[in-house]
């Protein structure tokens, strides 16, 4: 047998922790058009392109697009458990942005939210949450209440917070399609871009609580 064979295999009797530690972690992204990938080939979806920039860091991750158009934090919420299969070790929550289009009480976004963050750690799944900012035309107050969601909701909750989903490509018509609202391919780019470290530092925590 192969020396290399032969000390994988010694290491994984010796140090069952180790082995646990290198298998491929299994992400699911939780969200609506943005990562759904709507207007795009499915290859330059958020998750897909994320997938093969951890992969090109040598990271082993499994992303499942979970991502639903149209989807708010309620309708993610109901199909939270359909959406999120057993097994899976970790969610990047990205919903929100089609409750503060449409004007919801952030009373709702927060309680949808907050409900899915806490049944996917009663089911030891990593939370990985994705911020996100109401538009102007709803006034100060609205994005006051709705804006301070994610991050009440990750510091109570004590999960990964990532600001702002769209962080360098909102309101930039280079990088958003012909609705000003969706990102192009190049815009994915820089969301995964942006978005990395954020990435890296969740799938450290997946992987010491295997350990």
């Amino acid at each position: 047998m192969h020396i290399a064979v032969l000390m994988l295999a010694f290491m994984t009797i010796a140090n069952p922790a180790w082995a646990d530690a290198t298998k491929t972690v299994k992400l699911v992204v939780l969200g609506d058009s943005l990562s759904a990938g709507l207007g795009l080939p499915a290859q330059e979806a958020f998750p897909q392109k994320l997938q093969k920039a951890l992969h090109a860091k040598g990271i082993a991750v499994d992303m499942t697009n979970a991502g639903v158009s149209g989807d708010t934090t309620s309708g993610g919420r109901d199909r939270l458990d359909w959406s999120v299969p057993d097994g899976t070790d970790g969610v990047i929550v990205e919903l929100g942005a089609n409750d503060a289009l449409r004007g919801i009480d952030p009373a709702l976004t927060r309680a949808a939210l907050t409900d899915i963050v806490q049944r996917l750690k009663a089911r030891k799944i990593s939370v990985m949450l994705c911020g996100m900012l109401a538009p102007p035309n709803y006034g100060a107050e609205y994005a006051a209440r709705f804006n301070s969601i994610y991050p009440d909701l990750a510091k109570q909750s004590g999960v990964l917070l990532y600001p702002f989903f769209l962080e360098g490509v909102a309101a930039d018509a280079k990088l958003n399609q012909a609705d000003g609202i969706h990102p192009t391919a190049a815009g994915v780019d820089i969301i995964v871009g942006n978005i990395m470290p954020t990435v890296e530092a969740f799938l450290g925590t997946i992987t010491e609580q295997r350990r």
